[in-house]
């Protein structure tokens, strides 16, 4: 429903012959801006080592528990009923921390990835907001919000509000 109004508020405006010639529009393309801009490569890359610590971790602990079922496996024939119950009680509950270790983290993962996409995202936005203010512009236009179908490269402010907002970090 927000998209058609822009929609229908960009097409009024821009139909109006008396309007139109004081009608400033442009685009941007927040998702190009937000992989691009410097902190959104260290937002990335401080995920990725993160992703790379944990992958580390839970290897190890799979290795673990692949051991301790090992020893099961080996040990089933050697050992008394009550042993062997109490080791299977062992393995399972290694099997249930190495996954809710790997939940915890996957759900850790995610949520730092939202916290620096909402903060990097708010940064922009507040970048724009005065990009468009400066640039006498009337509407910047979201392109990859739906109410963009097509629009010239020329008014397309992504590279600019980049470069700003890396300006911005110095």
């Amino acid at each position: 429903m927000k998209k058609l109004i822009v929609s229908l508020i960009a097409v009024l405006l821009l139909a109006t012959p008396a309007l139109a010639a004081d009608v400033k529009v442009a685009c941007v393309d927040l998702q190009k801006a937000l992989n691009l801009s410097k902190a959104g490569k260290l937002a990335k890359q401080e995920i990725s080592e993160k992703v790379k610590k944990y992958e580390a971790e839970f290897k190890s602990k799979q290795d673990d528990v692949l051991k301790l079922k090992s020893e099961l496996e080996k040990q089933a024939v050697l050992l008394s009923d009550s042993a062997k119950a109490q080791k299977e009680r062992d393995y399972q509950q290694n099997v249930k921390e190495l996954q809710r270790f790997q939940k915890d983290v996957k759900d850790e993962l995610q949520q730092r990835d939202a916290d620096h996409t909402k903060r990097i995202l708010n940064e922009l936005l507040e970048i724009l907001q005065k990009l468009g203010k400066d640039g006498g512009y009337t509407m910047i236009l979201e392109r990859n919000e739906g109410a963009v179908v097509y629009s010239n490269p020329a008014i397309d402010l992504t590279d600019e509000l980049i470069k700003a907002y890396d300006a911005s970090k110095k």
